[in-house]
């Protein structure tokens, strides 16, 4: 972490509070050097705006409490008070703050920041452990960059409405940002899914814990999970997964048959498919190269668990960046399938969700607090 360094530093705000001025942000690390190139890499996109940084968590908890601030990065292990303790506090002192968990690439840093999520951080970003690797990493900073806007902005938005999304199934969607209705397929009265597909990105584990939570135990079928998401915090998600749903979870192993009432979690930068072998189905891992710049990708898995099961898959796309998903989700439609998606007002991003709703792939569009009394409700004519 460095030489810790007490105190907090403000920074010159320009702009104001609309949704056309840049995202305001706290950075609050330990390490002075630290907070200097994440102060530089933030402050390299003319629509974010560092306003303040401070060293520990109660420097932040001070500063947030008497600044206007749209999003917190946080790292976690720091002197005086570290950033789990701090954690609460911050989003007490202001609320509708986003709070972006800092951490490194360990199974302690993943494991803090999935639980920091479950206490109400809304993402993480894993930070490289020294100023040098900081520098040279491209990928890192356009991570931090994108999180910063997408969540800073989502706050706004929802601040700005502060009012619950309507369902909408079976019909016509009217986007936030579309003139036009988006045509939605008619759900299928006979339906019923052998297997459950999500697929998500951006924001995508705080939908999950959600989801899991209201959907509960599904013992009749398995579930398949893609999260874009690096090795090691895909271990951390699989645990957390299985604590909200009362489920077994974890990562896909390749070769393992496919049982039904499990979670299977594609591990980071592996794609996760499924093939029928000897009359089983059979996970398979593969290295092989990324798709919509992403491995894991949505679209493997998808293609597979359309063919494996004869097109009777229910998927539901949650929040996420690009259109990663819609491809694979056209393959189960034209199969048979059913395609749900998280309605454009309470995702972070509406790319992956909002990519198979514009395609006219989808017989339902919902809020993120109706997806999992839905699927329970789709998931149960299995059983009828």
């Amino acid at each position: 972490m460095g030489v810790a360094e007490l105190g907090v530093r403000k920074f010159a705000a320009s702009g104001s509070s609309s949704t056309a001025a840049p995202i305001r942000v706290l950075v609050v690390d330990d390490s002075h050097v630290i907070r200097g190139l994440l102060t530089r890499t933030l402050d390299s996109d003319p629509g974010i705006k560092v306003v303040a940084t401070a060293s520990n968590g109660k420097a932040a908890i001070d500063e947030i409490a008497k600044t206007e601030v749209d999003v917190v990065v946080l790292d976690i292990e720091m002197p005086v008070m570290d950033g789990m303790t701090a954690l609460p506090q911050i989003i007490a002192a202001r609320p509708g703050v986003q709070v972006i968990m800092a951490s490194t690439l360990t199974l302690k840093g993943a494991s803090i920041s999935m639980k920091a999520i479950s206490r109400g951080a809304v993402d993480y970003v894993p930070k490289p452990t020294s100023t040098g690797e900081i520098n040279s990493a491209e990928g890192f900073k356009r991570d931090l960059i994108s999180k910063v806007k997408n969540w800073g902005s989502a706050g706004r938005r929802r601040r700005a409405s502060g009012a619950p999304a309507p369902v909408h199934q079976g019909s016509a969607l009217k986007r936030l940002y579309s003139t036009g209705p988006i045509k939605l397929r008619d759900m299928p009265t006979l339906f019923r899914p052998d297997c459950l597909a999500i697929g998500s990105s951006t924001g995508g584990p705080q939908a999950l814990f959600k989801v899991f939570q209201m959907l509960g135990k599904v013992t009749n079928m398995p579930v398949f999970v893609t999260q874009h998401m690096p090795a090691t915090f895909t271990t951390i998600l699989a645990e957390h997964l299985a604590q909200a749903s009362g489920m077994p979870a974890a990562e896909a192993k390749d070769g393992e048959p496919v049982a039904p009432g499990r979670i299977y979690v594609a591990p980071g930068d592996f794609h996760m498919t499924v093939a029928v072998e000897g009359g089983r189905k059979v996970l398979h891992l593969d290295k092989n190269p990324p798709e919509n710049f992403c491995r894991p990708a949505v679209d493997p898995m998808l293609r597979s668990l359309a063919k494996a099961y004869n097109g009777k898959v229910m998927v539901m796309m949650l929040t996420g960046m690009g259109q990663d998903g819609a491809r694979g989700s056209k393959e189960i439609v034209e199969a048979g399938g059913v395609v749900a998606a998280q309605d454009e007002a309470t995702s972070v991003v509406w790319g992956m969700p909002g990519a198979v709703t514009s395609a006219g792939l989808c017989s339902a569009v919902l809020p993120l607090s109706d997806i999992g009394p839905f699927l329970r409700k789709t998931i149960s004519r299995m059983a009828a």
